[in-house]
């Protein structure tokens, strides 16, 4: 019997076949086991084989009705045993799909009969369709009456809509397209339209550094059209030379199913470009692009106070690698656990007035391990979560097994009411975070605390935004909100009673934001840090921070403890670059924070707008899209500094407002005249008062920080150094000392 499966099939409506069968297998187990039927085993793998395809009688058309009714006279679509088949003739103009499932017990028929009607022209082969067969989207919603319909419908593609339909799918559409692409990419390399495309979009290139009527967009997509053919030529040879080797002939298609899902990334406009964004520290925030002689304005790190480039920070690690190395050699366990390790733990435990603190290599994996494993550990336990949680929580409340309920965005009520539900002696953890870094929205941590006391749980709060940037020595929020007793004691690592700080059980934190360096922490209870010390793989199985970072980390930590005016100017000029905006009617997602979250509505155009600002403009503010964000909120999030100078903030606002006229992109009022978006422009929509009030900002007695100058230098306050520095004197006593102190010793 010849295998159909190595050539054209000349039947119209093959795509249907295909398509039906693979649907309608699940269909039929599912209504023979409501129906009483015959007890067809579960279909387990269903495997399609270019050798099950052969031909036979010609003569029943695709039947549509209900898949218990086998016995209806116009069934193509039967359910028989093998010994029971008919042997298939031949003769036949026809075709008969034979599907085994496992265990192989049945066979599943579909026939069709033949049709000269050339508009149904099936455009794909067998071999194709096989690598979509077992995970097509568009099949799982369609009925076998839809396909039909759609294969007898025309498109205004040529081809018939079945068809149209299938280049969309994610599966199918990459491999139906692939020649198309080709010619598409050679039509548009030579076109001289392309030239005045880029005319109108202000693009420029050197006419002396390409072919002649070829700009450098054009000769790529030449480029791209060779590759393109040469890969379809070599396919349709049977030469190409795979990009990894498959395991077994006929087996999954590992390739194909990573590059659907890219596809899938790239259709809903969320698939993620990485810029090349060099910050220089020496320029500060100023970074260069891959070319190192084109120079941008940072307006979206989350190296919020500058630390990364801090004099105090750089000399620590530099002193720390000339004495200890640049890798730590190995695990907490096994010999990676130093002395520096130890001391930046210190650190952490008095910088929240806990009893001990836990580094790891990152937030991530910090919220993870611990969530993970007090889920895993708590008899029982159940995991509250806000919604608008951090994807670190969320993994590790799913790694825990434990029971998840998720509560709405900073809402109280529902919290409550689902606390409720639960004994109040089953153990509960309220998992939420301090700053929601995309919104800016802040936690109500206050009664977060209440309501965890009163109904037996504990309080797991992620600092992560908010470390080195609220409280008199950079805590968090948690500490700013009893701002004057931690600031009356600051110099004490002893908790203050009852405090909201005191309250919390689990503050989790990181080291890679407004601190400059990287890795993560948690901080509460001595037995609780051994808790998760002695269990968590995450902490476990996993190499230690090299002694530089945790050395550099800790000293950048000492100095904010002792001086806060960095994260003061931060949040001027975040007050400042806010009112800007909206004096612009550019939408400003309402919140109490450091972030500025501008709305946009759209991935592609918050792309474009991100794109634009960099290309045009020379800032780089990076768009944020789905899943970061829900589909409709996509935004730019910007992040002032306390480097930035005055010069820049005015830059980034006209530019912003020169790509919102140019982009069309809806205003505040816009927002306003739809019913809103994000809180941007929704009935009844209070702005909240910023965490940090005038009092605290130094605008009261005339002590706030002043936004920089173009030419001047951010401001260091030399106590705050000297006493980072003898932090580590004992372990760090190698090397040269900062410029300021050897200049006061002569």
């Amino acid at each position: 019997m010849e295998e159909l499966g190595v050539q054209d099939v000349g039947c119209p409506d093959l795509l249907t076949v295909l398509l039906i069968a693979h649907q309608k297998t699940e269909e039929v187990y599912s209504s023979r086991r409501r129906h009483g039927g015959h007890g067809l085993r579960r279909l387990r793998k269903v495997r399609w084989r270019a050798s099950e395809y052969v031909e036979t009688a010609p003569n029943w058309p695709i039947w549509a009705g209900d898949p218990a009714r086998v016995s209806q006279p116009q069934a193509a679509y039967n359910i028989s045993h093998p010994a029971n088949h008919p042997p298939p003739s031949p003769h036949s103009s026809g075709l008969s799909l034979l599907l085994k499932t496992a265990p192989g017990s049945w066979i599943v028929s579909l026939n069709l009969e033949n049709t000269t009607d050339s508009k149904h022209k099936a455009i794909m082969k067998v071999t194709s369709l096989l690598r979509y067969s077992r995970a097509c989207p568009f099949l799982g919603h369609s009925t076998p009456s839809s396909l039909r319909t759609l294969a007898s419908t025309g498109s205004s593609t040529g081809a018939n809509a079945l068809t149209a339909k299938a280049i969309e799918c994610p599966m199918m559409g990459p491999r139906l397209a692939s020649k198309s692409q080709a010619r598409a990419y050679a039509s548009v390399a030579g076109n001289r339209e392309v030239e005045e495309i880029h005319k109108q979009k202000d693009i420029n290139f050197d006419p002396t550094g390409t072919p002649a009527g070829k700009c450098p967009h054009a000769k790529a997509a030449q480029q791209a059209a060779s590759v393109a053919q040469q890969a379809v030529n070599a396919k349709a040879a049977g030469k190409g030379k795979a990009p990894v080797a498959r395991n077994t002939a006929g087996g999954f298609d590992y390739e194909t199913f990573y590059q659907a899902e890219l596809d899938k990334k790239h259709k809903d406009k969320s698939y993620r470009y990485f810029n090349n964004i060099n910050r220089m520290a020496a320029k500060f925030p100023v970074a260069h692009t891959a070319k190192t002689s084109e120079e941008v304005d940072v307006w979206c790190s989350n190296d919020y106070l500058g630390m990364s480039k801090n004099p105090i920070v750089l000399d620590t690690m530099r002193r720390s690698l000339n004495k200890y190395g640049a890798g730590a050699g190995g695990t907490r366990n096994i010999a990676g656990n130093g002395a520096l390790h130890l001391a930046l733990e210190d650190e952490l435990a008095g910088l929240h007035r806990k009893q001990g603190a836990l580094v790891f290599s990152s937030c991530y994996v910090a919220n993870d391990a611990t969530l993970s494993t007090l889920g895993s550990k708590l008899p029982g336990c159940v995991i509250f979560s806000d919604q608008m949680n951090h994807a670190s929580m969320i993994q590790g409340i799913r790694h825990s097994t434990a029971k998840k309920v998720i509560f709405k965005h900073n809402d109280l009520a529902d919290l409550e009411a689902k606390l409720q539900a639960v004994p109040k002696d089953t153990p509960k953890i309220i998992a939420f975070e301090s700053v929601y870094s995309m919104s800016g929205s802040v936690a109500p941590i206050e009664a977060m605390c209440d309501l965890a006391e009163k109904y037996g749980a504990i309080t797991f709060l992620d600092e992560v935004h908010a470390v080195g940037m609220y409280g008199p020595t950079g805590a968090g929020v948690a500490e700013h909100l009893d701002f004057t007793a931690h600031y009356a004691t600051r110099d004490s690592a002893e908790p203050v009673p009852r405090s909201v700080m005191d309250r919390i059980d689990i503050i989790t934190g990181t080291l890679g934001k407004a601190y400059g360096v990287v890795g993560g922490y948690i901080a509460g209870s001595a037995d609780l840090v051994d808790l998760v010390r002695s269990y968590a793989p995450g902490f476990i199985f996993t190499t230690s921070l090299p002694p530089s970072v945790v050395a550099g980390a800790q000293a950048s930590i000492a100095y904010q403890r002792e001086y806060m005016g960095d994260r003061r100017l931060q949040q001027l000029n975040t007050r400042n670059v806010k009112s800007q905006l909206k004096g612009l009617d550019i939408p400003v997602v309402p919140n109490p924070s450091h972030i500025v979250p501008v709305l946009v509505g759209d991935a592609a155009l918050a792309k474009e707008a991100s794109d634009m600002l960099l290309a045009k403009h020379h800032i780089y503010v990076q768009s944020i899209n789905y899943p970061t964000v829900p589909v409709g909120d996509e935004r730019l999030r910007i992040t002032p500094t306390p480097g930035h100078t005055a010069e820049q903030v005015e830059h980034l606002i006209t530019s912003l407002d020169s790509v919102f006229n140019e982009l069309d992109l809806k205003r505040e009022s816009d927002w306003v005249a739809v019913g809103g978006r994000a809180g941007v422009g929704c009935p009844n929509t209070k702005v909240p008062e910023p965490v940090w009030n005038d009092a605290q900002l130094g605008l009261e007695d005339g002590s706030a920080p002043v936004t920089l100058a173009q030419g001047k230098e951010h401001v260091l306050l030399p106590e705050a150094i000297k006493v980072a520095e003898k932090r580590l004197t004992h372990l760090l006593d190698v090397g040269p000392r900062l410029s300021h102190e050897a200049s006061e010793s002569q």
